[in-house]
């Protein structure tokens, strides 16, 4: 509701009829008033501080994950390093061993590439309907081809059905006519393609192409073959997990040949990484503390200097239990021994809690733990096996910040707390209003009755100053 044009003061009476009705209006609403913008303003900062919050767990959550990365794993107590990665790349996890090794790779695995018979007429050339058979390593697929089908609907057909499988076709186009090429992901000796079921596009994955055949493009499907320290080892696969335990290799080329014809061979090597470890550790310490600072920005108190006095200022979640709860919770799997091994706290590894809440790590202890105790090879155990610190933080952290936790709860009722004092606010605005526009009319109803009252007297008196003068001049 609009609010009424209120006169500043009354024509007949001179009473400044704005700033009585404002007085009154205020005396009747300001204490309602006073109550909305005070539990406005504290839902409100609960709010901001509930959202706080769960961005910093959400944060410390996603540091963790992070570092928890199976693609690419920290907390390694080794690092692997190729001499040449054009040749192998090398990984390396906390069962390696320190070393060096020297690897030659003769021949990296290879996959099969198969040929139809050339096609005249390309890629329109018809094909009979019928099922076709492609067979690779000892396992078959069927593919059924309709009647009216051209060179160009079974490339389609056998993309879209034997993909899943690592089988792709496409159609080369060369002098003479075109073929119908299949190619698979999957490498090693015996995992050639073989095409039957329909004559025309039979192929004997076995048998090299020539002349307008079909059968294999450039050679055969082949195994890897490399030697490590001179042990000769074939692998199915250019990555291979087992051949030096605790590291992968990926094999990217062919070794060069020496003057005498032997491969020029390639050197890893295998040290400790206490540099990397605690690279990693850090990582997580700075990531707790973070959180715990913001944790305690929003439960702080502070002294400040308002109207000359000095208050107390609460931060938005002081003194909030929910907070509280899960700040303990929080301590409680940093001093929760984690079972596995010889290491299973973290103060073991320099790590403890300071007075403020946030973790300390010292750097003489950690190296010790390294170098004298040996215990590099259980720090990934210690903050990601099932159990671990990570697992463990999760669970503490997963009841108040899932997308159904208890903040999320909490978020839900403030809203609704801030609806309803939108609510009152929006009544109480129509009260005001209400009571504005009722006074003003009453008050400007009183002026106008005392101006009447006002012209009547002024009209007597000016009756009686005329019969007045007419006696004294009688």
């Amino acid at each position: 509701m609009a609010s009424p044009i209120i006169p500043s003061s009354g024509l007949g009476s001179g009473l400044d009829i704005g700033s009585i009705v404002k007085v009154l209006v205020s005396g009747d609403t300001s204490a309602k008033q006073a109550q909305i913008k005070r539990q406005t303003s504290n839902n409100s900062a609960m709010i901001s501080g509930i959202g706080s919050l769960r961005s910093a767990l959400t944060a410390f959550q996603d540091a963790m994950k992070k570092l928890n990365d199976k693609n690419a794993p920290s907390f390694n107590a080794f690092a692997a390093t190729s001499g040449n990665e054009s040749v192998v790349k090398v990984k390396s996890n906390n069962t390696a061993v320190s070393g060096n090794y020297d690897i030659v790779v003769n021949k990296l695995a290879t996959s099969s590439k198969v040929a139809s018979q050339q096609f005249s007429n390309g890629a329109n050339s018809a094909i009979n309907a019928g099922d076709m058979t492609i067979t690779q390593g000892g396992s078959s697929y069927k593919v059924t081809i309709g009647s009216g089908a051209t060179l160009q609907t079974v490339r389609d057909q056998i993309n879209k059905e034997m993909s899943a499988n690592g089988i792709s076709a496409n159609i080369i186009n060369e002098s003479g006519g075109s073929r119908l090429v299949l190619t698979s992901t999957k490498t090693g000796a015996g995992n050639d393609i073989s095409v039957g079921g329909i004559p025309d596009l039979t192929i004997d994955g076995t048998k090299q192409m020539s002349g307008t055949g079909g059968g294999f493009i450039n050679a055969l499907a082949q195994d890897a073959d490399l030697t490590v320290d001179g042990l000769k080892i074939t692998s199915a696969t250019n990555t291979i997990d087992k051949a030096i335990s605790g590291m992968s290799l990926e094999l990217t080329g062919v070794s060069a040949k020496a003057a005498d014809g032997t491969g020029t061979s390639t050197r890893l090597t295998v040290a400790q990484d206490n540099d990397g470890l605690k690279k990693s550790i850090q990582g997580f310490v700075d990531a707790y503390n973070t959180l715990q600072k913001a944790v305690t920005s929003l439960t702080a108190t502070s002294k400040q200097t308002q109207d000359g006095k000095e208050v107390t200022v609460l931060g938005p979640l002081t003194n909030d239990p929910t907070t509280r709860s899960l700040l303990s919770d929080m301590r409680g799997v940093l001093s929760q021994a984690v079972s596995g091994g010889q290491l299973n706290s973290l103060s073991q590894l320099g790590i403890n809690t300071s007075k403020d809440g946030t973790l300390e790590f010292n750097s003489i202890k950690f190296t010790a733990a390294m170098d004298d105790k040996k215990l590099g090879g259980e720090v990934q155990n210690l903050f990601t096996s099932d159990n671990g610190i990570f697992a463990l933080m999760n669970k503490a952290i997963d009841p108040y910040n899932a997308t159904d936790g208890s903040l999320a709860t909490r978020k839900s009722n403030l809203d609704k707390v801030a609806k309803n004092l939108s609510d009152q606010q929006a009544a109480l605005d129509r009260r005001t209003d209400s009571l504005t526009e009722s006074l003003t009319r009453k008050f400007v109803a009183l002026d106008t009755a005392l101006g009447k009252m006002k012209a009547q007297a002024n009209q007597i008196t000016s009756i009686f100053d005329a019969l007045n003068a007419q006696k004294k001049n009688g």
